[in-house]
């Protein structure tokens, strides 16, 4: 975590003193700032950080502006507004890309992430096929392992993530954590809380400030009666993460506890949160804000304004989607 935040401090201090003032970039400059928007992709998921996020939507949209025939400069800003649900923007950049020159196995490996998240998983498992059949190696087939366990083919995927971690050749442990929690929410999902603990450990043990993974532990924890341990964990993630996610979470393990001041405190953080992630990003956030008004927050009538308001942008999204040919689910 520090060697990462040293590459982004050095990143950010090359910038210009006027970070987004119009100027034009040489190719190197702009491979640059596409690695900064990466990396700040990275601590944003490793650290529950949606500032980072931000941050990282803001200098792709810059790089598009000021270096609009580079396809690296399109790319990266298809992985920003991926992160937030624009993802009519998304298929629309990656087009862009396309165009620009962009290596297609890269542009094709982006456009399955997208179809993997609007449920078209038909589609997207014949590109994630094509490109393990192509080149085999830790990401086609960790790809394809993440897949097949949305698709509730477990032991399936279960083969790809052992395959995928014995071809990992890198030094960096994000990507390994990465697959291994990806493997423990597949285990979640089946309810298995003992062998997703131990996934979402083994990431943890990589990268301890794994947010993701630090999370689920601690629903694990409280799921198999370890409530203080579940406390303890998400009273971290709370303080540190602007996702309201864990301060959610956190006020129904208090509320459980019978902790019911400290319960309203994390509740009335994260409903403030919510209201604001709305606002601004509304189709990363309004349903999981949906499910927080059903549960925690304990407001039904705005649960109900919200998730017709989820079904509204859907439709939107829908209607703008380039050619028209991928549904929103």
């Amino acid at each position: 975590m520090a060697n990462l935040q040293a590459q982004v401090d050095g990143l950010v201090a090359r910038l210009p003193t006027a970070r987004f003032a119009r100027t034009a970039l040489s190719s190197p400059a702009v491979a640059e700032r596409a690695l900064l928007v990466d990396l700040l992709i990275l601590r944003g998921q490793v650290s529950g950080r949606i500032t980072d996020y931000e941050s990282a939507a803001a200098l792709a949209e810059a790089l598009v502006r000021d270096a609009p025939d580079e396809s690296t400069s399109w790319l990266v800003r298809a992985r920003t507004r991926a992160i937030f649900h624009q993802f009519a923007r998304t298929l629309a950049d990656l087009d862009a890309a396309g165009r620009c020159g962009a290596d297609r196995a890269t542009v094709q490996a982006e456009r399955a992430a997208i179809l993997q998240a609007v449920g078209c998983y038909a589609e997207a498992l014949a590109l994630r096929r094509d490109a393990a059949q192509r080149r085999p190696d830790f990401a086609a087939l960790g790809a394809l392992a993440v897949l097949e366990a949305e698709r509730g083919r477990v032991d399936r995927a279960e083969r790809l993530f052992t395959q995928a971690s014995h071809r990992y050749r890198g030094v960096s442990p994000f990507p390994l954590a990465s697959l291994n929690f990806r493997r423990g929410l597949m285990w979640l999902g089946e309810r298995d809380l003992t062998v997703a603990r131990a996934w979402f450990r083994a990431a943890v043990t990589l990268v301890p400030a794994y947010a993701p993974a630090l999370g689920h532990l601690a629903e694990v924890d409280a799921a198999l009666g370890a409530r203080e341990a579940a406390i303890g964990r998400l009273r971290r993630l709370a303080e540190f993460s602007d996702d309201p996610e864990y301060a959610a979470e956190l006020a129904g393990v208090l509320r459980d506890a019978e902790q019911i001041q400290e319960a309203e405190h994390w509740r009335s953080i994260a409903a403030s949160r919510y209201d604001e992630l709305v606002l601004h990003h509304p189709e990363a956030y309004v349903d999981h804000a949906v499910e927080f008004w059903l549960t925690v927050g304990a407001d039904q009538p705005k649960a109900l304004r919200l998730a017709s308001q989820s079904h509204a942008s859907r439709a939107a999204q829908r209607l703008a989607m380039p050619h028209g040919d991928i549904p929103i689910v």
